[in-house]
């Protein structure tokens, strides 16, 4: 597949893979992302991946545009040879509904379901960290099933709570941090998604990471909650069999 260089600014380049939300298409994007990292180009002062393209910001007084284009067509080259990580499972227990979770009877009437088969639905696969962005450590999940999907809200919230577990069309994610959000809350998990103390801060990133979520009770709830809070709770990360190059069947 053969990518586009578009320019943003006097010193950004986006390397476009296409135009649609896809594994596919995001598996490129983590493999030139990787690459990059590890190929040392001179001037490359940050690379951004997001859903379908890798955002490249460079010094143009280090490195000529049309040798860093040369440098990122020969990468491209080479992303046949590119190993992922191993690919890992973050579990983060999640209480739904009620107060943790005021939008899941909405979404429930939405698609014709029950409130228990939303939340059957939501727990019942693992959701591929496409990309982060908005706020510090939030992690844009893809792959929502068709029959839980359903429309933001026409007015977003001014604070949604740290911790909470929201769908947007077929889109998942937590909210990292208190933030406005437009997204529907399903509930809440009590795990910290971005803590300075940690390094690196964000628990998820971009390159080969999915998230689970494992549904619990109020009582449980609070029980991690303490532990997290005194720095004791331990998060389950697991690791996820690999088909083939590519993780194919997500």
């Amino acid at each position: 597949m053969s990518a586009r260089f578009l320019l943003a600014g006097e010193s950004c380049i986006v390397i476009e893979f296409g135009d649609e939300i896809s594994p596919k298409l995001n598996r490129m994007v983590r493999y030139m992302f990787l690459l990059l990292s590890q190929a040392g180009v001179p001037g490359v002062i940050e690379l951004i991946p997001t859903y379908r393209s890798l955002y490249v910001q460079y010094n143009p007084l280090e490195i000529r545009l049309e040798e860093l284009k040369r440098r990122l067509d020969e990468a491209q080259q080479k992303l046949d040879e590119v190993d992922l990580p191993p690919p890992r499972v973050v579990e983060f227990p999640t209480v739904y509904g009620g107060e943790f979770g005021p939008d899941l009877e909405f979404v429930a009437n939405y698609n014709n379901l029950t409130p228990e088969e939303v939340i059957e639905i939501h727990t019942s696969k693992d959701y591929l960290v496409y990309m982060l962005g908005f706020t510090p450590g939030f992690a844009y999940l893809g792959g929502v099933s068709k029959r839980i999907a359903t429309p933001r809200l026409e007015t977003p919230r001014l604070k949604v709570p740290a911790g909470t577990v929201a769908i947007a069309g077929e889109q998942t994610g937590v909210y990292p941090v208190e933030s406005p959000g437009g997204w529907r809350l399903l509930g809440r998990t009590p795990i910290r998604l971005f803590d300075t103390r940690r390094e690196p801060p964000a628990i998820l990133q971009p390159t080969s990471d999915y998230v689970r979520f494992v549904r619990i009770n109020e009582e449980e709830f609070q029980k991690i909650r303490e532990q997290v809070d005194a720095g004791r709770h331990k998060i389950r990360i697991s690791n996820l069999r690999e088909k083939e190059k590519g993780y194919e069947g997500l």
